[in-house]
């Protein structure tokens, strides 16, 4: 019972969403709306007006057919006005009754509501009724019906083809769309016709081009300060590490590297990240047992003591890049280390199977991440604190990242709220 109140439905959503088809409905509404005026207007012109034309050349014609069948009136000669005349009679007397049609009440639905003027009576006492008989086209009725339905599916399919051909191209736009919102820009929409959609189509791909420029001028821009900035910042942390160690300046000295480095990491994940964007990215790979390397990345972690594993046995190795899967694991478990120091539980790694793939999940036991803020942790620069405090971590590209490693490798990675804590689970394919 559902799924019957569930097709409509589906149906109706369908029919909003589609111009096609709510093009076709009003074309096809538009013409059944045009017929019914047309034939009401003529049915009420004719009705109106026949009358006093035809009322006294019909009379005339009963008169001749009324003497045409004899006195009394002889049924053989009724019968073959019947079969020559698209005409019903009706005979009732003291010696004749006889009725063409005794199914069919005609004459009640014939001329005007007073029907008396189809009616004779002859001198011996008979009353002769007339009214339609079986008309030409009531002869065939299934085939004419068949006919008619057949014309009008045929032209409700021709007005759909041509809807069709007309809005091609907006199945066209919509795919280029898709395509540039995914950074696929090799491929332009195809300009099929002149005319206002075709002009849209090729807005749209003067717009894409726009926006790949100013990407390739902006990722171009970052490649270029990444690489000038490093050279000056090694060159910097030298000179640090050579100033003399004095009591009053070891403090000052100490905060200088360490700024240092987080400028020098900060520069190694912009270039990491501009190079996993390009639509050019290519991945190192070679068979990686993820298992081993997990263990061996959080065996390096300065608090990897205390972190949970949960890991499957006798998972096969994986065609990856283990430098990028590396950074991705290291990543998602520093910041579970960060955000959950002071939970009472430590944070948890697993490894297991799911589907085709293998499931990779980080999660801690912190304080967690507002629901509206879970989307955008993906997004570079993106940080949940408003302060963007130090204390709290880098800049917003760690999370970025490890999506954009994810994605090269032909994965996912999805954000949870775990309550408590947060859980990372990135998805890899095994071929």
């Amino acid at each position: 019972m559902r799924h019957e109140h569930s097709t409509p439905r589906r149906w109706g959503r369908r029919w909003r969403h589609s111009l096609r088809l709510r093009l076709i409905t009003v074309f096809v509404l538009l013409a059944l709306a045009m017929a019914a005026v047309f034939l009401g207007g003529m049915q009420r012109a004719f009705s109106t007006g026949w009358r006093e034309a035809a009322q006294p050349l019909v009379a005339d014609y009963l008169d001749r057919l009324v003497a045409e069948l004899g006195t009394p009136p002889e049924i053989s000669r009724a019968e073959a006005m019947v079969v020559r005349l698209p005409i019903s009679i009706r005979i009732e007397g003291p010696k004749v009754n006889w009725d063409s049609h005794p199914f069919r009440r005609s004459m009640r639905n014939f001329g005007p509501r007073n029907g008396d003027w189809l009616t004779r009576s002859t001198a011996d006492g008979h009353r002769v009724s007339f009214g339609l008989g079986t008309l030409p086209w009531q002869r065939e009725p299934h085939g004419i019906g068949w006919i008619t339905l057949a014309l009008l599916l045929g032209l409700t399919a021709l007005a759909y083809a041509y809807v069709r051909r007309l809005l091609r191209p907006l199945d066209d736009i919509r795919a280029g769309a898709e395509r540039f919102g995914r950074g696929a820009f090799d491929q332009p929409i195809p300009l099929r016709r002149r005319d206002e959609l075709g002009d849209l189509a090729q807005r749209i791909n003067t717009m894409a081009h726009d926006i790949q420029a100013m990407l390739d001028a902006k990722r171009a821009l970052l490649l270029a300060l990444s690489h000038e900035l490093r050279s000056p910042l090694t060159r910097a942390r030298l000179n640090a590490e050579l100033l003399p160690a004095t009591p009053e300046g070891e403090a000052e000295r100490a905060a200088l590297l360490r700024d240092l480095a987080e400028m020098r990491d900060l520069i190694s994940d912009l270039l990491e990240s501009e190079r996993l964007a390009s639509p050019h990215a290519a991945l190192q790979r070679e068979p990686v047992e993820l298992a081993a390397l997990v263990r061996e990345i959080v065996s390096e972690a300065p608090d990897g003591g205390r972190v949970v594993l949960e890991l499957a046995q006798d998972l096969p190795a994986m065609p990856l890049d283990r430098l990028r899967i590396r950074l991705l694991v290291r990543n998602l478990l520093d910041n579970a280390l960060r955000y959950g120091a002071d939970a009472a539980e430590p944070p948890h790694i697993a490894l297991r199977t799911a589907g085709q793939g293998v499931e990779l999940e980080v999660r801690d036991f912190g304080p967690g991440v507002d629901p509206a803020q879970l989307e955008r942790l993906t997004e570079p620069f993106y940080r949940t604190d408003s302060a963007r405090q130090r204390t709290t971590g880098g800049v917003g590209l760690g999370m970025y990242l490890c999506r954009l490693v994810a994605d090269a490798h032909g994965g996912t990675l999805r954000v949870r709220n775990a309550e408590p804590g947060l859980a990372v689970s990135v998805v890899l394919p095994r071929a």
